[in-house]
């Protein structure tokens, strides 16, 4: 059977954009990993008529409804109390709940008001799920072909419910298994990924195919649904290695985590270390690195060499090509990735310099003309990259670090820059 998802989210806050909502993104990723189709994302606030008024429209038109927030202690935290109603469900007090509130504040060393008990008044007949992660429990049910999941709101206790709660709880609902894998692509954008593949989507039900765009890279996410988890990878593989065939070296990994994480295993298995050299960048490449556990086996450091003083007197770069090219040039570039080659001692070196913006540079390049290369035993090579005019730091930022990325996991992986 297939199911339709709405996700409503309860919080005024949410509304008037105190806090971002979080909790609809972690839930949206989940629920496509688990096959589940999420076709409605509502935000209410702490209003109980308009809380009702959402969820007799969800009742409508979802046959499974997750909320997010107000399950917490306050007189504002009206989810349980809308939900119970529109569904003809009682609260009642569940005393094990209770217990663990009240241990959790004992274990915390902090007085607790009796409000907090409120936290345990519970759907009759609900599923309890326990939050080891704060107080408010949450909690499941099936009335009039609709199941219920209430989690409570903050992320930190929202995405732990989800996985270890909600998400056993959802994989019962249907006979079988669910299986996916995420084929990772860079190189390519999402539109022309996705001219390249859409017939073929539109025909296909199990497995499914699901495009998607993240910063400078895009992932192909191949779902099937199977009685067991064998045939489901026997439905799965077929997709997925025509995937890889079709797109070939622009395919940089399946199920992995990043770009930077495929460079990390690529160096520790061929014994090799890296170095950087960041202009535009400012450090976001060795950041990216060093946020991976056991980068240092293999990662000897970074030099951000943001101004040309930095670049002559700490890499040696030639002052001669600052002069006649200026920094932000592939003459430039290489000669950084050799000087980080040599002054961090390491086998492979990655630069970037570039105009970030919001101006052009004094040399009139414009905003997203970046250059990154790569310094190795067998020599250097650099790649010039035109991103657009758009004056975002960040994102130019991001897609230059990856394109370096790309250049080491080309050479690691023995692929044509």
């Amino acid at each position: 059977m297939s199911h339709s998802v709405e996700i409503l989210s309860v919080g005024t806050e949410l509304l008037l954009g105190n806090i971002a909502n979080l909790d609809a993104q972690i839930l949206s990723q989940g629920l496509s990993e688990l096959g589940l189709n999420v076709f409605w994302h509502t935000v209410v606030g702490d209003n109980p008529q308009r809380a009702r008024e959402a969820v007799a429209i969800a009742k409508k038109r979802a046959d499974i409804i997750i909320t997010t927030g107000g399950l917490g202690p306050t007189c504002d935290d009206l989810t349980k109390n809308v939900l119970a109603e529109a569904f003809g469900k009682k609260l009642v007090f569940d005393e094990d709940s209770a217990q663990r509130i009240k241990s959790y504040f004992t274990r915390t060393n902090r007085p607790m008001t009796e409000n907090n008990l409120q936290q345990a008044m519970l759907p009759e007949g609900c599923t309890v799920l326990v939050n080891d992660w704060g107080t408010a429990p949450g909690c499941a049910f099936e009335a009039e072909g609709c199941h219920v999941i209430m989690l409570p709101g903050p992320p930190s206790e929202c995405r732990p419910m989800f996985l270890y709660r909600a998400k056993p709880y959802l994989l019962g609902l249907s006979e079988g298994v669910i299986a996916s894998h995420t084929i990772k692509l860079f190189g390519i954008g999402e539109s022309t990924m996705e001219a390249q593949l859409r017939e073929q989507m539109n025909h296909m039900q199990n497995p499914t195919l699901a495009p998607y765009a993240k910063e400078g890279e895009c992932e192909l996410r191949v779902t099937a649904k199977a009685p067991d988890d064998a045939a489901a990878q026997a439905l799965l593989q077929p997709t997925v290695e025509q995937v890889k065939a079709l797109f070939s070296d622009k395919v940089y990994g399946v199920d992995v985590p990043s770009l930077e994480y495929v460079v990390l295993e690529g160096l520790k298995a061929k014994g090799l270390t890296l170095g950087t050299a960041e202009s535009c960048t400012g450090g976001l490449m060795a950041k990216r690195l060093t946020d991976i556990p056991g980068a240092s086996q293999v990662f000897k450091g970074g030099i951000v060499s943001y101004t040309n003083e930095v670049k002559a007197q700490v890499l040696g770069v030639p002052q001669h090509l600052l002069d006649q090219f200026g920094a932000v040039s592939q003459e430039v570039a290489m000669a950084m990735a050799q000087g980080a080659r040599k002054a961090l001692n390491c086998d492979i070196a990655l630069s970037s310099t570039g105009v970030a913006g919001p101006d052009k540079d004094e040399w009139d390049n414009e905003v997203g003309t970046m250059f990154v290369a790569i310094a190795t035993p067998e020599g250097c090579h650099v790649r010039s990259l035109h991103l657009g005019n758009r004056p975002v730091r960040e994102r130019l930022r991001i897609q230059t670090a990856s394109h370096a990325f790309d250049l080491a996991r080309r050479y690691l992986s023995g692929i044509e820059y």
